[in-house]
């Protein structure tokens, strides 16, 4: 494995970065994780275990990541582990290379009757879709932004995929100049900043929290109120707003204008 010098970084550079693998569709099915910390942007500890998912192995994801049932025979179940991983995330900043790894985790713990961690998660390819442009709505996958900054790995191992998500993470505040807490704050807010009223400016981010996270919306026609508000709204309730109507989208609000349009638009 080799990466990118990362030099000139922000003074608030300690957190964690995770990942997790799963041995079939459902998300609470942890099969490998990886843990690494960083301490002024530098690499000081890591960690990864096989997890016993007590559960089947699909194809797919096998084909994936590789890890088989035989593999993962012997090792600790996700509950037994619990305790060494809350060690490691604490009350820490952590993070994961878009949601899928936090909803394992916390998926694994409702399985298992056990808290959430009480750490603060970070979106690594929500962070890079606001640091660069050209990944602000595509190419944020994990694999394209490490071949982007130069950073081999070996990619659905869950320890190289935690670092590799650590190295997008300190590209980018290289890159911006914001620090840990500055993305707290910025990933918050839309991925393009200001505007000038076009119909990009209602692209947003989906709250991953919300019950349609994962859906993807957009508004054509006369709407009764602005625009911008329907899309903040949508996007509150976990729909990603699109600014135009395209194959993704999975939900369409019509709007319109008044009823002389409806009869004016059967002849």
């Amino acid at each position: 494995m080799s990466g990118p010098e990362i030099s000139g970084l922000p003074i608030d550079m300690d957190f964690i970065s995770i990942d997790v693998e799963t041995a079939n569709p459902n998300m609470a099915s942890i099969c490998q994780i990886g843990v690494v910390r960083y301490s002024d942007g530098v690499l000081r500890e890591e960690w990864e275990s096989f997890v016993d998912p007590n559960d089947y192995f699909d194809g797919m994801n096998i084909a994936i990541h590789g890890i088989t049932e035989e593999e993962v025979a012997g090792a600790p179940a996700f509950k037994e582990l619990y305790p060494e991983l809350t060690r490691w995330l604490g009350d820490s900043v952590v993070i994961c290379h878009t949601h899928f790894d936090r909803l394992a985790i916390v998926r694994a713990c409702d399985q298992h009757f056990i808290a959430h961690p009480s750490c603060q998660w970070l979106d690594s390819s929500r962070v890079a879709r606001r640091a660069w442009s050209k990944f602000a709505w595509k190419g944020y996958g994990l694999a394209n932004l490490c071949n982007e900054l130069g950073y081999t790995f070996s990619h659905h191992n869950a320890l190289e995929d935690a670092k590799a998500a650590a190295q997008v993470f300190l590209a980018a505040c290289q890159e911006t100049g914001l620090d840990v807490a500055g993305w707290i704050e910025r990933v918050e807010k839309p991925v393009e900043l200001g505007g000038t009223g076009s119909g990009a400016d209602i692209r947003r981010d989906g709250n991953p929290d919300g019950t349609f996270f994962g859906d993807v919306i957009a508004f054509t026609g006369a709407l009764a109120f602005p625009r911008k508000e329907a899309a903040d709204l949508a996007a509150s309730v976990g729909f990603r707003v699109s600014s135009s109507v395209t194959k993704k989208v999975t939900t369409l609000v019509v709007g319109v204008a008044s009823p002389r349009f409806l009869v004016h638009s059967r002849r």
